[in-house]
């Protein structure tokens, strides 16, 4: 089966085109880094309008590069939630027309489901397993059962793990996108120069749940509060703390997941899953099997919505054309185990 898969949800234009959900024919994305650089962020109103200039030229070139015509494909995915509106309705509406238009099946997909489901393209995974998902919108720690019966065990009460790095490196003027800007900072600063705190939600049904909205505070706001003697506050050291504080926060609750479901097997993805530190050290633990995507499959990418969309579309999912984009993602169990 060859599904097209459209990505629109916040800054990349996205199309990609797979062969029964693993081989992947082409994949094509377009930044908008660029276009967001002098604001250090993400501009709404800008990121739609560019979508609109660039999904035509995007689905062209995918389709070129999978030496492909419209004929070849068998069904459309697309991103329908969650995301900025104005940037979904984009992928939603070009998607929509074109299956319409060619009788093909069409399926609005999860872009927090696609995520998860990415490494699947690379591995055959087993389920059950933990599956971690750090993006600058999510932090979510789940079983995963099946690629949709997925429950939540840990979440954020507050800000993503993302947002927190974007911040972070926006306060401080490290650079864009805030992530990278971290990650290649705290390869040459001292991890130990500032002792960051981490909030202690570790009872009852909150002992998975996140929180960097104190972390942030206290990297932007408090810096003296907790330098340690003898380091000075340079860019790099402040990075290095900051991204061992975060990633020790997320992976302190990932691991007592472990310990009481048994699961031993964790899959990652979201933009976050290509942080250096965080994979490093998830890779030290030698009882669990690791699995992490290809660095391009863990930022936004249309691969991951077709690989999610093959699987619903094999079943007969499709969605009915009044399908509208949705900002938040519904649809989530949850569990305290």
């Amino acid at each position: 089966m060859m599904v097209l898969g459209i990505e629109t949800s916040c800054d990349e234009c996205a199309v990609a085109i797979l062969e029964d959900g693993r081989r992947i024919l082409s994949s094509v994305v377009a930044s908008q880094i660029e276009d967001h650089r002098p604001y250090s962020g993400v501009v709404p109103e800008i990121a739609s309008r560019r979508h609109g200039e660039l999904i035509q030229p995007v689905f062209s070139r995918a389709m070129d590069e999978a030496g492909l015509t419209i004929r070849d494909i068998h069904g459309v995915a697309v991103t329908g939630r969650p995301g900025l509106l104005g940037a979904l309705l984009v992928g939603l509406t070009f998607g929509k027309a074109l299956a319409y238009s060619r009788g093909l099946p069409f399926v609005a997909v999860d872009h927090v489901r696609a995520h998860l489901h990415a490494p699947h393209i690379e591995h055959r995974i087993p389920y059950p397993y933990l599956g971690l998902l750090v993006s600058g919108g999510h932090t979510l720690i789940t079983r995963v059962d099946g690629f949709d019966d997925i429950t939540v065990l840990g979440t954020t009460i507050d800000d993503a793990c993302g947002e927190a790095f974007d911040k972070v490196a926006k306060h401080y003027g490290f650079g864009y996108p805030g992530g990278v800007a971290v990650d290649r900072l705290a390869r040459r600063g001292d991890d130990g120069a500032f002792s960051f705190p981490d909030p202690s939600l570790h009872k009852g049904e909150h002992r998975f749940d996140v929180s960097y909205s104190g972390l942030k505070t206290a990297v932007t706001s408090q810096l003296d509060k907790f330098r340690n003697p003898g380091f000075p506050a340079t860019a790099e050291n402040i990075a290095a703390s900051f991204e061992k504080a975060a990633v020790n926060i997320l992976l302190r609750r990932l691991f007592r997941a472990v310990e009481e479901t048994g699961l031993t097997r964790v899959v990652a993805g979201g933009g976050v899953a290509a942080n250096t530190r965080l994979r490093a050290t998830l890779m030290e633990r030698t009882d669990l099997e690791v699995i992490f995507p290809s660095p391009e499959l863990c930022t936004d990418n249309g691969a991951m919505i077709a690989a999610l969309g093959c699987e619903l579309l094999r079943r007969g999912i499709t969605s009915p054309w009044t399908e509208n984009a949705q900002a938040r993602v519904p649809g989530f169990k949850r569990s305290y185990p």
